[in-house]
């Protein structure tokens, strides 16, 4: 099968009001496209793409990311487990939204994507 992406307005709106509930203002949700693929062989649920530095140089844009579900593995999930799963994605972005990403673990640091946090954040969403 060929793989294939399509605009995911749905999980733009979604994304959206997760950022807002939780107050993450340093996520420019303007620069965020959520797309869906069709036909992926990844293990993942969901996974995000930052645009590199020397990308938005060479095209003199600003740094942006991709939130990607996996149809296969993601619109088949609750939407509470979905809801966790985008939020685990925009942990990804680091507060500088400068296009990197922030790893699952850092030497040194504690696990900041950890589903104990995820829990957490997911909680203080949905008590606002």
């Amino acid at each position: 099968m060929i793989m294939r992406w399509e605009k995911a307005d749905e999980i733009s709106k979604r994304v959206e009001k997760i950022v807002v509930g939780l107050e993450w203002e340093h996520v420019d949700i303007s620069r965020i496209v959520c797309m869906r693929s069709f036909g992926s062989s990844a293990r993942a649920r969901a996974r995000i793409w930052g645009l590199p530095r020397v990308w938005q140089q060479s095209l003199a844009v600003e740094a942006h990311y991709i939130i990607e579900v996996i149809s296969e593995k993601f619109d088949h999930l609750s939407q509470e487990e979905q809801e966790k799963i985008l939020i685990h994605e925009l942990l990804h972005i680091p507060k500088s939204f400068s296009g990197a990403l922030v790893p699952h673990r850092g030497r040194g640091r504690k696990q900041h994507l950890s589903w104990r946090k995820i829990e957490q954040l997911f909680s203080q969403l949905n008590r606002a």
